[in-house]
């Protein structure tokens, strides 16, 4: 089955490279293109794409209000950012205003094929080129007093092991891979994570495993 993609960017010549990337990724069309937020509403209510890809800098209504307009509209909406912006600060807000992942605007068609895949998935995708950031800034957030969250919860040692993975932007397939085990076994152990947490989106996952020290930027 295919996935219907909206891509929404104001440079048409972005999104004619992204439109030509997605090309050669088989089982991915493009159903439509916006190029502001205010478009983007207007689109996604009349396509309903599967997944949109937005870019964060934009003239009007810009990403993160696009963003969040969106979600408050349409909650299961799946989106994943794809901006030039490595700044953690702004990272950290699109991933809590509800984006499931966050790419670079110079990734690899076969970064961008991941991505798809995990949202497509219902995962979530971070870019190995930005979890860095992202960890350091969760660091930053989480100064001050350390609540035993981790122990009140009990993860398991091949949970909190799985966790890790996740905050660093590993798909279930990747994880799965690492570790020898099946797709199903990872995606059970991801449930029971979130559940035990009551955490469901990656910016509370990173700030609550450097908050809990279970990963550092040492790692």
């Amino acid at each position: 089955m295919t996935c219907n993609l909206l891509l929404v960017d104001d440079h048409a010549l972005i999104r004619a490279g992204v439109r030509a990337l997605i090309q050669d990724i088989p089982g991915y069309t493009v159903i439509g293109e916006a190029s502001d937020g205010a478009q983007l509403l207007e689109k996604f209510s009349a396509l309903q794409p599967d997944i949109v890809l937005l870019d964060l800098s934009m003239k009007h209504v810009g990403g993160l209000d696009a963003l969040q307009q969106l979600k408050t509209a349409y909650p299961k909406s799946k989106v994943l950012i794809l901006s030039m912006h490595t700044d953690p600060e702004l990272i950290m807000r699109a991933l809590e205003s509800g984006a499931h992942g966050y790419l670079l605007k110079d990734t690899t068609a076969n970064e961008l094929e991941h991505a798809l895949l995990a949202l497509r998935n219902n995962e979530r995708y971070l870019s190995p080129a930005i979890a860095h950031t992202v960890i350091n800034q969760a660091l930053i957030r989480s100064q001050g007093p350390t609540s035993p969250v981790a122990h009140s919860h009990n993860l398991t040692a091949r949970q909190l092991e799985i966790l890790r993975l996740i905050v660093r932007g590993k798909s279930t397939r990747e994880i799965a891979h690492g570790l020898g085990l099946s797709i199903k076994t990872v995606e059970a152990h991801r449930s029971q994570i979130m559940k035990r947490l009551q955490i469901f989106d990656v910016a509370g996952l990173v700030l609550f495993a450097v908050r809990e020290q279970i990963i550092s930027l040492d790692d």
